[in-house]
């Protein structure tokens, strides 16, 4: 009851949803409306996406610290910018710093940007990790918008890109961000590459995060180490399945 609770408020064309969802045939993609006057191009291979962000919140149900009117939000691992769109809906005068490295999101990422040109969105294609420069990333082309492209190769993962990967301390000097109220991770297993590798200098600049973690094969990769490594930043933390958020 609650999600649909939330997409009615947070959709102003939430009827859109449930036409679909009985089978009714509309364009691809779905244009939604948020309240906020923000336009949101969904395609129809992401309608759960859609359905986890702005009805389950799925990054946003865990958040501790009040985000304040104006704050600064990096998302990493944009996808096609739904987490963005979600944060500029809620808060308008958002400046919000949007990172994939995948082409065909980042097309629809931008696409959802300019639509939205009031909107406080830069979106940039590259991955963020622990070292910049240039990576792999495997993910299956036959997948029309991939939401699961890593730098491990993975089942179903045959194809491979090169792309362009800064820092978290990068995103922080090339933006001139002095604060990050509220950092959004969802990268596919770089997480602990781009933390643990992040000086105390930047994370002591992150008021709030959520981290979807991605079991990794290595010791330290693992929901419990990095909730403890955040701790031992002096962070408090709390967890439910998968999801992570850290706030001071």
């Amino acid at each position: 009851m609650m999600r649909y609770i939330s997409l009615v408020r947070n959709i102003s064309n939430w009827w859109l949803h449930f036409a679909v969802k009985m089978g009714f045939s509309f364009s691809d993609p779905l244009i939604f409306k948020a309240r906020n006057n923000i336009i949101i191009e969904v395609p129809i291979r992401l309608r759960h996406e859609f359905k986890e962000i702005f009805m389950e919140r799925c990054y946003s149900k865990g958040i501790t610290v009040e985000v304040p009117d104006q704050p600064v939000i990096i998302d990493i691992g944009a996808n096609i910018g739904l987490f963005s769109l979600f944060a500029a809906s809620k808060f308008p005068g958002a400046r919000i710093f949007s990172y994939e490295p995948i082409p065909v999101n980042f097309i629809q990422l931008k696409r959802n940007q300019d639509i939205n040109k009031e909107s406080r969105i830069i979106c940039y294609q590259q991955a963020v990790s622990g070292s910049s420069g240039e990576i792999e990333l495997h993910f299956d082309s036959s997948d029309s918008f991939t939401t699961s492209a890593s730098i491990t190769n993975g089942e179903n993962q045959g194809d491979k890109i090169k792309v362009q990967c800064v820092t978290l301390p990068e995103i922080f000097r090339n933006n001139d961000i002095e604060h990050c109220d509220l950092l959004k991770i969802d990268c596919e297993g770089a997480e602990y590459d781009l933390l643990y590798n992040c000086s105390s200098e930047y994370l002591n600049l992150v008021t709030q995060m959520v981290v979807e973690v991605h079991e990794g094969k290595e010791e330290q990769h693992n929901i419990k180490s990095l909730e403890e490594y955040l701790k031992s930043c002096e962070f408090n933390t709390k967890c439910m399945d998968n999801m992570l958020w850290a706030w001071r």
